[in-house]
């Protein structure tokens, strides 16, 4: 195989190394390096003439192995994390064919994601090795250097605790966009009471500023006090010259982004819907978790405050 045929072949598998390292990481910074050294491991043995009967296989498992190193220095780094810590989101146009929609499973969501930070490294990659991308477990054995009846045992830890938390979502695409649209029209315009009436009894709003700009100390619990944060938000929001927003789909879940008049990203709020009301709000404005989506700017200073 020539260098050309291999810089194909390492394209070609490039998205697949990707979906395992952010689901791993919850990062597309850290996803996008650990993806980067894994190709060029890949390249550097292909070009060495070793014998690599899987290039996916093999690209799978130093991109899993970096993940879990990775990881377990980013879990130190995170117990000091200001506020409330959540993914960096990937978004997509929310007009996209459906197609596109279908590949951005529930594996990808923010609630999912949130919820596989309470697993090992170990743990982690079992469970996504084996439950999300279908690897059997002689093989996650083999990437996680572990016996093949570790390897089960941590699937099956992983999955318990998963399945104990894991996230519902509006079975009706329609009904879903129908509620987000109605849902980010009231809060544009702070309508508070129409707000309550969309959200679940017991909805949670999050917030990530990751002490970069101000943002929620702690998570807001119930259907009023959310309404009325929401509220505050618009109001503030009402102070950002040329303030725009762009219905987006944020992990394959209903959202919008905000920008200020200059173009620049402030903001990126994720929905959980569920039976037809909003469960969970998540609000990024920490502006390094937004820079991967383009330029990315300052919620506090867009409205005339100091962070």
């Amino acid at each position: 195989m020539t260098g050309e045929s291999h810089a194909g072949l390492l394209e070609e598998l490039r998205p697949a190394a990707f979906a395992i390292a952010y689901r791993m990481l919850g990062s597309v910074a850290e996803a996008e390096d650990v993806v980067q050294e894994a190709l060029l491991r890949l390249h550097g043995a292909l070009e060495a003439g070793e014998r690599i009967e899987s290039p996916r296989a093999y690209l799978a498992t130093v991109t899993t192995r970096l993940s879990i190193d990775v990881l377990r220095s980013a879990r130190v780094r995170r117990e000091t994390y200001v506020g409330e810590w959540l993914p960096e989101p990937l978004v997509t146009d929310a007009a996209a064919d459906p197609a596109r929609h279908a590949e951005m499973s529930d594996s990808l969501s923010l609630a999912f994601l949130v919820l596989l930070e309470s697993l090992s490294p170990e743990q982690r990659a079992a469970f996504l090795l084996h439950d999300v991308f279908g690897y059997g477990y002689g093989e996650v054995a083999g990437i996680v250097g572990k016996s093949e009846d570790n390897a089960r045992q941590l699937a099956a830890r992983a999955r318990r605790h998963v399945d104990e938390g894991r996230p519902r979502f509006e079975a009706s695409r329609e009904a879903r966009d129908e509620l987000a649209r109605r849902f980010f029209a009231a809060a544009r315009e702070g309508e508070v009471e129409a707000l309550e009436e969309l959200l679940a009894d017991d909805v949670v709003l999050h917030g990530d500023g990751g002490g970069k700009v101000p943002a929620l100390g702690r998570a807001v619990h119930g259907a009023r006090r959310v309404a009325q944060m929401l509220g505050v938000w618009s109001k503030q929001g009402a102070r950002i010259p040329g303030l725009s927003f762009r219905p987006v789909e944020v992990n394959g879940q209903p959202g919008a982004m905000s920008m200020d008049g200059e173009g620049r990203i402030i903001n990126v709020m994720a929905l959980d819907i569920a039976e037809g009301r909003v469960q969970e709000i998540r609000s990024i404005v920490n502006p390094e978790k937004l820079g991967h989506l383009g330029p990315a700017g300052n919620w506090a200073t867009a409205r005339g405050q100091t962070p």
